[in-house]
């Protein structure tokens, strides 16, 4: 086996681009006379791993990373599960799932969460590092031999397993898929718990719209009820909770959960903390270097495994996969000096068509950071829009004006040069802003060409690096994994104290809220009919109004701080709503 991985980007390379022969060049096994790096038939090179020394001078010749040379652990003895190509991702273990458990998955983006569940779900067959094709359940059999896995491949074979699995993409759905959503859900309806899943996921009110017509969240809810209709005893979920609200969060957490029982697993992966924590009870870490390789850790306890990942070392493999902590503080109290008005607002309305937006008396002020929360369709960005001058109240005063930089919640990737977009911020906030969200390598992109998490952070950029009083970000967190949503919530903190301006941040993961956020906004009523603003509240108080609404209760881990959601009825959560204290700071 080889002790380093050499990974070639080909994706962002253009046959005959100069660098390519640079490289060549000045590779030392190359000028050795013994051949590393060489020109494939494509037209873009690529690395012999037995030769390659990881010197590393080939990887400082590409101008926007497209060469990653990374040395393996030296304990990692095996071949990979699976290999993308040469040159390419591979993935070096498997999770297990457990009967009667929910199994969640935790790592960052690019590290093989998708492509280790799709494997155990079927979807992808491993090729065992063989690039000549795929394995056999045999094979796996003889190559996990000993193991849990073994046991789970021999299961399958028999069809004492039947996976059913929720893709990621759900959004790619109505690409696929034609017709209404009651006739999709009837059709694959095996468990004949039609009438029991739509009460669950609340989709009762779409069951007649065309698949091509309903939401990001509307499709959400109905891919987990098709995954869930089908009879099978091991349930995958890939990001069960993107495009939902909190509200829907928790219900489909409390849904997903209850279906593990002796005979059923369940395993999920999900960048949202608290509603992993809130749903899993054991966990596996992903772990490795992005887009070169992965690993999968040994289970752990739910809490026990989001605190290693926190503090980023796993004792038991003796890895440390990230180089700090992520810690999180008790909220310090606002020093009275810095509570300087920048803006307010009294008596707004808004109406649109059908739905209609109040909010009495509210102040925004300096050096600050407000969350906002509250269900969709409950009239947030139309806040927001009104705050930016978008969208004009129907009554109600806005003042002093301030200038405002606005992140809309849906992003538009057309063929614009990153580089042109990110033109101001390069100039003005280069250390600041563009290096710390890794966007530098991205500059001679199109946003077209962009992932959902590449184009999110040039979004968030891009707001920053405009001159404004107010920053209103919509739902930042989107896409991002779990490192990137804390690093963001840092940057933006940092830059409204340092610069006396403030920030308004709409968004659904109430662990990335309750560590970006000094202040609240929360929004009641009923969705699609009316909104109605409360507050700003204190941290504290804010969060009591909305988790007494959503009825859980949250206390803080005592190793990192971190706010945990309590299990429904266990001894906290009702000692917690004996006390009418849902939220500690």
């Amino acid at each position: 086996m080889a002790k380093r991985v050499a990974i070639v980007k080909k994706d962002k390379i253009n046959a005959g681009d100069d660098w390519q022969r640079l490289a060549i060049n000045a590779c030392p096994v190359n000028r050795s006379g013994t051949e590393c790096i060489t020109m494939g038939e494509d037209g873009k090179i690529q690395i012999d791993e037995a030769t390659c020394i990881g010197c590393g001078i080939c990887v400082k010749k590409c101008p926007n990373d497209e060469i990653i040379i990374v040395n393996l652990p030296e304990a990692l003895e095996q071949e990979p599960i699976h290999c993308y190509g040469k040159n390419a991702f591979r993935l070096f273990s498997l999770p297990t799932p457990v009967f009667g458990k929910v199994v969640g998955i935790l790592g960052v983006n690019g590290i093989g969460k998708s492509t280790a569940i799709k494997i155990l779900a079927g979807v992808l067959k491993p090729n065992l590092g063989n690039l000549e094709g795929e394995a056999s359940y045999d094979d796996l059999i003889e190559h996990f031999k000993g193991t849990e896995a073994q046991k789970f491949f021999e299961k399958v074979r028999s069809g004492d397993i039947i996976v059913s699995y929720k893709p990621q993409q759900v959004d790619q759905i109505p690409n696929t898929t034609k017709g209404k959503v009651r006739d999709l859900l009837k059709k694959v309806d095996e468990r004949k718990k039609f009438d029991e899943v739509v009460e669950e996921l609340q989709i009762g009110k779409i069951l007649d719209n065309d698949i091509r017509e309903i939401s990001g969240g509307e499709l959400q809810r109905v891919a987990i009820a098709a995954t869930v209709l089908k009879k099978a005893n091991f349930y995958v979920f890939d990001e069960p909770t993107s495009y939902l609200d909190i509200k829907q969060r928790i219900r489909v957490s409390k849904f997903i959960r209850s279906l593990a029982d002796e005979n059923t697993a369940v395993m999920v992966v999900e960048h949202d903390l608290i509603i992993l924590d809130y749903m899993a009870d054991l966990i596996n870490i992903l772990y490795g270097k992005q887009s070169a390789y992965g690993i999968v850790s040994q289970p752990k306890s739910t809490k026990v495994g989001i605190n290693i990942f926190l503090e980023g070392y796993l004792k038991e493999e003796n890895v440390r996969f990230r180089d700090y902590q992520i810690r999180f503080m008790k909220a310090a109290p606002i020093k009275e000096s810095k509570r300087n008005e920048l803006t307010s607002w009294s008596s707004l309305s808004k109406k649109l068509g059908k739905f209609s937006l109040e909010a009495e008396q509210g102040t925004i002020e300096k050096h600050s950071v407000f969350g906002v929360l509250g269900e969709n369709g409950i009239g947030k960005t139309t806040f927001a829009k009104i705050l930016a001058g978008v969208e004009k109240p129907d009554s109600g005063e806005i003042g002093p004006e301030v200038k405002v930089s606005y992140k809309a919640q849906y992003l538009e990737a057309n063929d614009e040069l990153v580089a042109n977009v990110l033109k101001d911020a390069v100039k003005n906030f280069n250390t600041q802003i563009v290096k710390p969200l890794g966007l530098t390598s991205l500059m001679t992109l199109k946003l077209s060409e962009l992932s959902g998490g590449e184009l999110q952070r040039v979004a968030i950029a891009s707001c920053l690096s405009k001159e404004a009083d107010l920053y209103l970000l919509d739902e930042p967190s989107a896409y991002l994994d779990v490192e990137q949503r804390l690093l963001i919530s840092k940057i933006i903190k940092d830059f409204m104290e340092k610069s006396g301006k403030s920030a308004l941040i709409i968004d659904h993961d109430l662990l990335f809220i309750d560590y970006i956020s000094s202040s609240l906004l929360v929004f009641d009523g009923e969705p699609a009919v009316k909104g109605i603003v409360k507050g700003p509240y204190s941290m504290e108080e804010g969060m009591n109004v909305f988790l007494k609404d959503l009825g859980i209760t949250f206390r803080r881990d005592p190793e990192s701080n971190r706010p945990r959601a309590n299990k429904p009825d266990s001894q906290m959560d009702r000692q917690q709503k004996s006390k009418n204290v849902f939220y500690y700071s």
